[in-house]
């Protein structure tokens, strides 16, 4: 059990650096030009674009995960 529940942690906290490392090439790239490359379309807002979304998913799910091994132990 143990296995699987280090697994999972290493696997949202990729899945966070990962999200969170996209939205912030989009971010620091539409700062600078004012249009997005990949994330957004358009050119609109980064906040709008999937990799916020996931990171912000992310977060709150790695957030969980460790509220809950906290409280388990």
């Amino acid at each position: 059990m143990k296995k699987i529940i280090l697994s999972q942690f290493v696997v949202l906290l990729a899945g966070t650096l990962f999200a969170w490392f996209n939205f912030l090439n989009e971010y620091i790239y539409w700062a600078k030009n004012s249009f997005c490359t990949v994330g957004c379309t358009g050119g609109t807002n980064p906040f709008f674009s999937p990799c916020f979304g996931g990171a912000v998913f992310f977060t709150i799910a790695l957030i969980l995960h460790s509220i809950i091994m906290k409280k388990s132990k």
